[in-house]
């Protein structure tokens, strides 16, 4: 492996190089080399900027570079690499492993002995490796062997060891806004290394491309590419916006099953029906279905909503989406779409109760600080001689011998728990009867 120093470093993998050749991509050709081209990131990368300050400073910290694809965690690393001192080494958590991690370490160890200065380690979608090989880079990133510089899709949480995120610092990379998107599309429309002004491109074509990338920018300088080298080809003398609705496709939606974008959409339809917006619940719905989630995975949420949110208030909300449930295994897509978006409705429009939810787990919390108290001995059974003897059972009232079907004056909980209340119903739909009738008896027995 070779490196340069306040350069940019080759690697087997190919993944830099200083001058991009001519039959390069359109996004390598005119990929930013300095600090200044740089769009989109001004609060981070601008002169108060907490990364801006640090590279101005040359004393970077290890970090972790977090964002979707294409909004341009490769050109930061890069950018970085030639605006400080370091021994820049670019790495692939895809193509390559710990054995090789091991190598760059011992040769950033000897260089630093030497005095040739710190090392840059750029390790493009660090959380490709597992837990253990995380765990590789920990000794090295805390004595100052190396600065590491991760580069991540999925969320540093979920994606990487605790260790690892301590000894890092995160900064999150939004998508590319629009306006930024065009500015970076009309430099490559001018830049001599990208479309050189061979053909002309009108404002609202480059603002047509952005809206259509979604602020991914590598994504909008390939759709430009395309559009002109097919304007070219029919002879034309400027892009035209057929020439980018035609080439443009389907809009792929920002969404990963595995990864963060499908917890903040999952997490989006189930709070929308929780604040009981069924326009934003069947949005929600469909951007997941749409995207490719498993139907039956949207089915569960909303069983599970039926019970911890609906609850009382409405038991037809439960027995409705486990119908649906059955009916979308019996159906498939697309009819199977009718019974999903009924339960999803009727669920985001019912009134509302977690009572049912507080009260399983106030149980729970009840039984972990008392344990397994006594059940009393008239609440026992009693199938043999002996065990009525000893008094199992004695004393026990049959409810439906009682007036209203109640044994008012019984008790059911363990001796020490009596009065305890755990279901505290609602005043909202059915519960609200529910409550009337509870406070009723509790009233009597009071």
């Amino acid at each position: 492996m070779v490196t340069r120093r306040r350069g940019f470093g080759e690697s087997a993998a190919g993944l830099f190089d200083h001058r991009a050749r001519r039959d390069a991509p359109l996004a390598e050709r005119v990929r930013p080399r300095v600090l200044s081209d740089v769009v989109g990131h001004e609060a981070l990368l601008g002169p108060e900027g907490p990364l801006g300050r640090a590279i101005a400073a040359d004393r970077l910290p290890s970090m972790i570079l977090w964002g979707p694809p294409g909004a341009g965690k490769t050109t930061l690393a890069q950018v970085i690499a030639a605006s400080t001192r370091a021994t820049f080494v670019p790495f692939s958590a895809v193509l390559h492993g710990v054995a090789e991690v091991r190598a760059i370490v011992e040769q950033a160890r000897e260089r630093r002995l030497v005095g040739g200065g710190p090392t840059l380690l750029f390790v493009d979608e660090i959380h490709r490796f597992n837990k253990a090989q995380q765990d590789a880079f920990l000794p090295h990133v805390e004595d100052g062997t190396v600065t590491l510089i991760g580069a991540t899709t999925d969320n540093p949480s979920f994606a990487l060891v605790a260790p690892l995120l301590s000894r890092a610092t995160v900064f999150r990379l939004e998508p590319i806004g629009p306006d930024a998107l065009e500015r970076m599309l009309r430099r490559a429309v001018d830049h001599p290394d990208g479309l050189a002004r061979s053909i002309a491109v009108a404002d609202e074509v480059l603002a047509a491309i952005a809206e259509i990338a979604r602020g991914d920018g590598r994504r909008s300088l390939n759709l430009l590419e395309v559009a002109a080298e097919h304007a070219a080809r029919a002879g034309k003398s400027a892009v035209e916006l057929t020439d980018v609705t035609d080439l443009a496709g389907h809009r792929t939606l920002l969404y990963d099953k595995a990864g963060e974008e499908h917890y903040n959409v999952s997490s989006a339809f189930i709070k929308s029906m929780r604040g009981s917006d069924p326009d934003a619940a069947v949005y929600w719905m469909m951007r997941m279905v749409e995207a490719g989630d498993d139907p039956l995975f949207v089915l569960r949420r909303m069983i599970i909503f039926a019970s911890e949110d609906v609850g009382l208030a409405d038991p037809r909300a439960l027995e409705l989406t486990v119908a649906a449930d059955a009916a979308f295994r019996r159906l498939g897509l697309p009819e199977g779409l009718y019974p999903m978006a009924e339960a999803a409705l009727y669920l985001a429009c019912a009134p509302k109760s977690n009572a049912a939810n507080l009260a399983w787990h106030r149980a729970k919390e009840r039984i972990a600080a008392t344990g397994a108290l006594p059940v009393p001995l008239h609440l026992r059974n009693a199938p043999t001689k002996l065990l009525k003897e000893h008094g199992y059972g004695a004393g026990y009232r049959y409810a439906h011998d009682e007036p209203d079907g109640v044994a008012r004056g019984a008790t059911y909980l363990p001796d020490e728990l009596v009065g305890e209340r755990f279901y505290e119903p609602t005043s909202r739909g059915l519960e609200g009867r529910i409550g009337e009738w509870l406070k009723k008896l509790r009233d009597d027995e009071g």
